[in-house]
């Protein structure tokens, strides 16, 4: 008897172990997908790819050009696509498709849809998986930069699969003795010329009938072997009721080396279920970089989902060439370079929490990254801001200079700061030619008047606090290296956001150049003098400076006063300059949480700030309030557009413990963690563990901590607590711990000292 339990014991502790290993089967790709228009539920597609991947892969449920490229309330699949999206909001680029169906060649594409149900989906990262009504199967499993397709035929019928060359020009040249069709795309926005998307398709079954067409009034060349033109595509037919595997892989830099990444990514997996392993390894070593253990299943599943899609962005531009070393073909100058490329992201939206992440978890890539940047700068004459692939412009700040003092400031030092300081002011001084984030907008009124005038310029008042906080960064930079002379020049621009504080409303407000603050004000009026928000949103933008903040509005209580009045006040909505609801406004009023509109970045930090005023527990609450209430795995997973992975970025720091308020210090602010137990596995080898056994849905706040057995009061903890590996030990409970962390030694960082 005793034996059998021995015997027992090591079997349930082996399959625990198993269990906890297989991380990548809690993922749900689909997570968010239930997004239209009018509202966005994570506004994302499910995602078939390995981390970072140059290359992904989607069902397509859109029309071609279609923004909105799979919707989870549609019932009908166009193709299955190589993509590289970042949001519904921008056009996708260098895509192609493929799609099967029998009995007779269909190609138009809303002829040749095919129905299907939630119920035969399988979505998870290493693996798609879906059943057509007409009984047509499709498997989709990963590489760096391709895939391993199967198309499963119904016994009998008419085998078919179409290429689409999406929109733009394309090429395609069809080998029917080897089974094979190489081809090219150009399509997608503001690319520079030559730049192409090189692609081979390999297929283990030979090929029956094929030839080419086009997408435009889809006319057919039956036997041709090559066409060239706009949206010009293939067709093969197999043999009746054929079960067919087809190996991609794509290329920016030639066709060569496209098919080099099928040999070096694919060559060596003989069936799907290969590359489909492979893949799961891949992932499971990458989520296993944070292993949680002790909270709900749906919890666990919501946590590794939101890790999954913080793992995609910014993708991998670069290629490894037949020596084994990394080169790309630049989507700023059109020119091939050795090194590692990066893109994929806007910066406004991920410099919060989506690259402090980075920097914790994957700092061999970031190192890489921030070496790209410079190299983008050098080759374009600008620091990226809003990537895709080549450069955007998109939304405000000059956000580079934070991933780049962050990086210092936690130890990655793999660029040059001269340039990079030099490259930031040339960014803080100039306007480029792309959008209001290249460059900076308003920059001589900025320097002039110490904030950016409404309305002479759109969105200034967020503009205004926005240069600010990167200022900051630019002088931490500066300090931290010691370059005295950048830092006395950004040092003069960092408190800027006092000059658009209105004491008499106790808000930030639009201001004029002669210093009249914009009339009729509402604090729930969305746009004019803000971005995407109303006063009640970018009130608590300031990021470098919370105490200043505080001391701007009056004192703790005050402060405090007003952070719950955002949660109490009624969830009203002033459509200013909008003209009418937009989804950010539709799902603050969803959300049920007063003027609290997590579903957009610049109130994400938020809840964080009462630790700065002497309510670390009020933070403790709302932070697991906000978890719990707003996200979960599901296909309405998130509480707006997921951008680029820095909403599920917030969740999964948050729900391990912490957040970066202040990137580009090395700091992060406690809150309270989800699970009982949280290990983080890091890159040099040391383990890093957050130990709340009494952590439940009631007991939230943390009563006290010790930090490797000793008393730990500080409501924050340094990169370098992380990096020495070791233990944070919280005792949780149901009742806030009113006076703990309360000295001025435990308060996170702040410009402006603790009065």
């Amino acid at each position: 008897m005793k034996f059998k339990s021995v015997i027992f014991i090591f079997l349930w502790s082996y399959a625990a172990s198993a269990q906890h290993k297989d991380l990548v089967s809690y993922v749900n790709t689909l997570q968010g997908t239930n997004s239209r228009h009018e509202l966005t539920r994570g506004n994302t597609y499910p995602t078939t790819a390995l981390p970072f991947g140059m290359h992904t892969w989607t069902p397509q449920t859109g029309k071609n050009g279609d923004g909105w490229k799979y919707q989870y309330q549609k019932d009908h699949i166009r193709g299955f696509q190589q993509a590289h999206q970042c949001s519904s909001w921008t056009r996708d680029y260098a895509v192609f498709s493929f799609m099967p169906m029998t009995d007779r060649l269909t190609l138009n594409e809303n002829d040749r849809e095919a129905e299907f149900s939630h119920a035969d989906e399988i979505a998870k990262p290493n693996y798609y998986k879906v059943k057509f009504k007409n009984n047509i199967t499709t498997e989709i499993s990963p590489s760096e930069r391709g895939a391993h397709l199967r198309f499963s035929y119904p016994k009998g019928r008419k085998s078919f699969l179409v290429l689409d060359g999406y929109t733009g020009m394309s090429g395609i040249r069809i080998y029917p003795k080897e089974n094979k069709i190489t081809g090219y795309v150009h399509n997608g926005e503001g690319f520079k010329e030559g730049f192409r998307n090189y692609f081979i398709a390999v297929f283990d079954h030979p090929f029956k009938s094929y030839g080419t067409w086009e997408n435009k009034v889809n006319t057919v060349q039956a036997n041709a072997t090559a066409a060239e033109g706009e949206g010009k595509g293939a067709y093969v037919e197999f043999a009746a009721g054929s079960k067919v595997q087809v190996k991609v892989a794509s290329s920016y830099i030639s066709e060569e080396q496209a098919a080099l990444n099928l040999i070096n990514e694919l060559g060596q997996d003989h069936t799907l279920e290969d590359t489909k392993a492979k893949a799961a390894g891949v992932w499971n070593k990458s989520l296993g970089k944070i292993v949680v253990e002790g909270g709900s299943e749906e919890d666990k599943a919501t946590f590794y989902s939101c890790f999954f899609r913080a793992s995609l962005f910014s993708r991998k531009y670069y290629e490894i060439d037949k020596d084994g070393k990394p080169y790309y073909f630049s989507p700023y100058d059109a020119k091939i370079h050795p090194g590692y490329m990066f893109t994929d992201t806007g910066f406004w939206d991920t410099f919060r929490a989506q690259f402090p992440l980075n920097t914790l978890i994957h700092p061999e890539m970031h190192g890489r990254y921030m070496n790209a940047l410079l190299e983008a700068y050098q080759q374009c004459g600008w620091l990226p801001s809003w990537s895709f692939p080549s450069e955007a412009g998109s939304m405000i700040g000059n956000h580079a200079i934070s991933l780049l003092a962050d990086a210092w400031a936690k130890g990655i030092h793999t660029f040059d700061p001269d340039l990079a300081l030099k490259a930031y002011l040339h960014e803080a001084t100039h306007k480029g030619p792309w959008g209001p984030a290249n460059g900076r907008d308003g920059w001589k009124e900025y320097y002039q008047l110490g904030y950016v005038p409404y309305p002479q310029f759109r969105e200034a008042t967020a503009k205004t606090m926005e240069y600010a906080y990167d200022d900051f960064c630019g002088y931490n930079l500066a300090k931290m290296t010691g370059r005295d002379f950048y830092a006395d020049i950004f040092k003069r621009q960092m408190y800027n956001y006092k000059n658009v504080y209105d004491p008499s409303t106790r808000f930030m407000r639009g201001k004029d150049g002669a210093g009249n603050w914009k009339p009729n004000f509402d604090p729930a009026e969305w746009g004019g003098p803000f971005t995407e928000g109303n006063a009640w949103h970018w009130q608590w933008s300031v990021l470098q400076d919370i105490h200043g903040l505080i001391s701007l509005m009056g004192g703790n209580q005050n402060f405090t006063a007003k952070l719950d009045s955002v949660f109490s006040e009624p969830n009203r909505v002033n459509v200013g300059s909008y003209g009418g609801m937009i989804h950010e406004m539709t799902e603050m009023v969803m959300a049920n949480m007063g003027q609290y509109a997590h579903g957009n970045q610049p109130i994400q930090h938020m809840a964080y700030l009462y630790t700065y005023a002497e309510q670390p527990w009020k933070t403790q609450y709302h932070t697991r309030e906000i978890m719990s209430k707003l996200y979960n795995a599901t296909e309405n997973g998130y509480p707006g557009d997921e951008d680029q992975g820095q909403t599920s970025s917030w969740y999964v720091l948050s729900a391990m413990g912490f957040y970066s308020v202040t990137p580009g210090t090395d700091q992060y602010v406690l809150g309270s963690p989800m699970f009982k137990k949280i290990t983080l596995n890091l890159e040099n080898g040391k383990k890093f563990v957050i130990d709340a056994p009494a952590n439940n849905k009631e007991n939230v706040y943390i009563q006290s901590a010790t930090l490797n057995g000793e008393p730990f009061t500080h409501n924050y903890l340094t990169h370098g607590n992380f990096l020495k590996g070791g233990v944070l030990k919280l005792e949780m409970s149901a009742s806030p711990a009113l006076t703990r962390g309360l000295a001025p030694a435990d308060q996170p960082f702040s410009l402006s000292g603790k009065e």
